[in-house]
């Protein structure tokens, strides 16, 4: 079985990427970034991510460009919806991969965190899978939580302290 794997950063695929390779899954990963504010926050996750999956021999799509400006023209009058939205545009790019690359299924690594909506992530990964034909892998890696974040630490990885978005950002700096 053939999955492609949304990764969101390095730290989110240790735990996930394990357990897949574990039950013999074909893991490869797609890093969509153009949620990912600002461009130096891009790059760092981004770079942290193929140092991981160097060492781990797994095999990164990277998204070209850095499209902010299409990405905050999805959110516009939806800001309080913005993780659905987030979730779909990430998700939608993964799914069209997997299916010109034939992937049996794709998934995601915000499966992992516990910060995540869930439910609405697997609503959202069955509909698109539906559409396109290429199923949503769903599967609760929040287990793995602790493990994750001790490997992370262990390898001294950047560990980025909100989800990437411009609006998880303002977030994190004014309350």
């Amino acid at each position: 079985m053939k999955i492609l794997l949304h990764t969101c950063c390095g730290p989110c695929t240790i735990y996930p990427l394990k357990v897949l390779r574990e039950q013999s899954i074909d893991v490869m990963g797609y890093y969509y970034r153009s949620n990912i504010h600002p461009y130096t926050e891009c790059i760092q996750r981004e770079n942290t991510l193929k140092t991981y999956a160097e060492e781990q021999e797994f095999k990164v799509i990277l998204e070209s460009g850095y499209h902010l400006e299409d990405f905050l023209r999805h959110m516009v009058f939806r800001e309080k919806d913005r993780c659905q939205v987030c979730y779909y545009l990430r998700l939608s790019a993964t799914a069209h991969i997997a299916k010109q690359g034939a992937f049996d299924y794709f998934s995601s690594t915000l499966l992992y965190s516990k910060y995540q909506q869930h439910e609405l992530i697997q609503s959202i990964g069955n509909s698109i899978g539906q559409s396109l034909g290429v199923p949503f892998y769903y599967q609760d890696f929040r287990i793995g939580w602790k493990e994750g974040i001790q490997v992370s630490k262990s390898l001294n990885m950047y560990r980025q302290q909100y989800c990437g978005c411009i609006f998880s950002e303002k977030e994190r700096y004014v309350k």
